[in-house]
């Protein structure tokens, strides 16, 4: 038990005691009128909440056949290259075709003129002998020139209109 001697001595201090201990707890007794103003609060109406805006309906055109078209879609010959241009369903990729392109590296050539073989080295570090009309590249890629510093491809992409195009890329040989 803890003792208070100071307290027991001194009356002034015992009476200053009981009337901070009284006040403190009618303090907590006294909470009628918070109760009273939450409940006005939660009685009173709130204010409307404005209507939703209304939603504009635009108007849709059509385009004819008498030279007018929507600017944005792709023209009738765009359609028809897109479409003459597809990867083949059917097509067992090459050895590197399961690369990126980028991460092919052109380390030489091998012979010469018409016959000329250019030496690719794989990440894996293997290294290939690639010829004219062979593919690599994961973008359908078919060598269409090969020279002593470079390799020319083409490479079939997504358009993003549901068809393909072709695309340029070549691959430089690496510095010695």
């Amino acid at each position: 038990m803890i003792r208070f001697p100071a307290i027991k001595r001194n009356p002034v201090m015992r009476i200053a005691l009981l009337l901070g201990v009284a006040m403190t707890l009618s303090a907590c007794s006294g909470d009628s009128d918070l109760r009273e103003w939450v409940a006005q609060e939660k009685a009173k109406k709130g204010a409307p909440i404005p209507p939703l805006p209304v939603i504009k309906t635009f108007e849709t055109f059509t385009y004819n056949d008498q030279g007018q078209r929507d600017p944005f879609g792709a023209s009738a010959a765009e359609t028809q290259a897109a479409q003459a241009v597809q990867p083949d369903p059917n097509w067992v990729k090459q050895p590197l075709e399961m690369f990126a392109l980028d991460s092919l590296k052109m380390v030489g050539t091998v012979g010469g003129g018409a016959s000329m073989e250019v030496l690719v080295k794989d990440p894996s570090g293997v290294i290939h002998r690639v010829h004219r009309n062979e593919h690599m590249g994961q973008n359908f890629g078919r060598v269409t020139a090969v020279s002593e510093d470079h390799i020319d491809l083409v490479e079939l992409v997504p358009n993003g209109n549901g068809g393909w195009m072709e695309r340029s890329a070549s691959i430089a040989l690496g510095e010695k």
